[in-house]
Order: C-alpha cells, then sequence, then structure tokens
C-alpha cells in the first residue's frame, strides 16, 4: 500500500466521522446566503480537487519530491495528526457545528480544550491533514490545493467572526484578542 493510499483511508475516516455526526446539531436560528456560502465553498471544493482530483497533466503532477521513507512518514503523521485534531474540535463544538456559517439555537461560545489554542481549530486540521497529503502527493498541485484550501478556510472564518461578535459580542472580542484564528498565538 502506498502513502497516498494510506492517507485516502484516513481521509475516508474523517468523512465517516463527519457524515455520522451531522445527524447530532441544534437547529439553526441564522445562516449565511448562498451567495456568502459559494465564495468559500468553491475555494474549499477547488482545494479538494486538486489534491484528489486524477485528470491532472503537465507541471502540475510532476513529482518536485523523492520518493523516501522519511517523506512518506512525515506524510502520513501530518495528516492523520490534522484529521485526528479536526475530529477532536468537532466532538469537543458538539452539537454547536454547522457545515454553513450559523448560529445555532442556545449557540455557545467554546473556548477551551482545541478552542483554546485556536478560535477555528476544525480548519486547523483540515489544513494540516491537507498538508500532509499534498506531502504524500508530492506534486505541484499539493501546493496548490492547500492554497484554495486555506482561502476557502480564511473567508469562512471571516464570516464566522462576524457572527461570533454579533451573538457574543465583548466576550468573543476578548477570545480573539486572546487566541489565533488559525494559527496559535505564541504567548511569551
Amino acid at each position: 500500500m502506498d502513502t497516498m493510499q494510506i492517507c485516502s483511508y484516513i481521509w475516508t475516516i474523517f468523512i465517516v466521522v463527519w457524515l455520522v455526526a451531522w445527524f447530532k446539531t441544534k437547529r439553526t436560528q441564522e445562516r449565511v446566503n448562498l451567495e456568502s456560502r459559494l465564495r468559500y465553498s468553491i475555494p474549499v471544493f477547488l482545494g479538494c480537487y486538486f489534491l484528489f482530483g486524477d485528470r491532472f497533466s503537465g507541471w502540475l503532477q510532476e513529482r518536485v519530491l523523492p520518493k523516501n521513507i522519511w517523506i512518506e512518514s512525515l506524510a502520513i503523521f501530518i495528516t492523520a495528526a490534522g484529521i485526528g485534531f479536526a475530529i477532536w474540535a468537532r466532538f469537543y463544538l458538539g452539537d454547536n457545528w454547522s457545515s454553513a456559517v450559523s448560529i445555532k439555537v442556545d449557540h455557545e461560545l467554546i473556548r477551551t480544550s482545541p478552542y483554546a489554542w485556536v478560535r477555528h481549530p476544525i480548519y486547523t486540521g483540515i489544513l494540516l491533514g491537507m498538508i500532509g497529503t499534498a506531502l504524500a502527493r508530492r506534486e505541484p498541485r499539493g501546493l496548490v490545493a492547500v492554497i484554495f484550501l486555506w482561502i476557502g478556510f480564511w473567508i469562512k472564518s471571516r464570516m464566522e467572526e462576524v457572527f461570533m461578535r454579533k451573538t457574543f459580542g465583548e466576550q468573543y472580542q476578548e477570545y480573539s484578542r486572546t487566541t489565533g484564528a488559525l494559527i496559535p498565538r505564541v504567548r511569551l
């Protein structure tokens, strides 16, 4: 079994867990419109397509990293760590989670465990998983995929920040000052 197959199995586990967890969420109180959802969904879709699609040729599909046991091991580790972090954050968020930018009925501000490190740990974990899988792919399209995914999650996280500030006010402002969005803040 090659490294890319192992990473694909890790992503399959992620998708299954996500689909099962999707059924346990609170009712939605407010959600962004379709146009706004497309602004972040299209880059995320393109990122996934570039990383997992098969219809590429030319420079996007040329191997830029050699086949190396250390690189392959690192790729699997980073993918698994990222997916593990995203799953942990998803279950810690519980029924406040939503696939679209929204506020749930009786929404709670979660600030502990993975949410003490970053405000959007699910995105951080998925990005880390994509970086690991891009490393396993060893092709330029992996970098393109990560860039698209970063753009999509950056857009989506900005929209979520607006909803959270509106819902939680100063409490969220203070959380934003002390906790990084996608990358942990260094505390000295």
